[in-house]
């Protein structure tokens, strides 16, 4: 394991650490950084729960090694704050779309990529940009009418 000097842009705020270059980024924004929205769900980038933004793309932070991570990071907690959520972040709240919760960091932060990129998105666009964002607890039509909250919202 060859440490090396890292620095990551992360929530607005840069931060230099002395860590292995291949060590994923979730590992580092949860553990170095005390970061607690992106999740460790399956490690393979197959649930979602991880995501975070990249400049304004959303990525799996568990299969990112930190070296590739160059440009703005945004995690659950720089989206916006407990006083002043984020249009997505509100809209989840106001449809009461979490179940058990542990999916709704890559939901939320998948949903604002998708509307950063595509402010009116058609219903096959929310579902096909959700697809890989696994939900066991059943809140999928709770889910979907927050992203069309949050759309409308953001077109305001």
């Amino acid at each position: 394991m060859a440490r090396a000097s890292v620095t990551l842009r992360v929530n607005g705020r840069a931060h230099t650490l002395e860590l292995d270059p291949d060590t994923p980024l979730l590992y580092v924004l949860r553990n170095d950084l005390q970061l607690n929205g992106p999740k460790f769900g399956c490690g393979l980038a197959q649930c979602g729960a991880c995501t975070v933004l990249l400049d304004g793309t959303a990525i799996r932070s568990c299969v990112t090694p930190v070296a590739q991570a160059r440009g703005e990071i945004t995690t659950l907690e720089g989206l916006g704050t407990p006083d002043r959520p984020h249009p997505v972040q509100q809209a989840f709240i106001d449809e009461q779309a979490a179940q058990c919760g542990y999916c709704l960091n890559g939901m939320i932060m998948t949903t604002a990529a998708l509307l950063a990129r595509t402010p009116s998105p058609t219903e096959a666009e929310i579902r096909q940009a959700l697809a890989g964002n696994l939900c066991r607890c059943g809140a999928h039509p709770r889910i979907l009418r927050a992203v069309r909250r949050a759309a409308a919202a953001l077109r305001r």
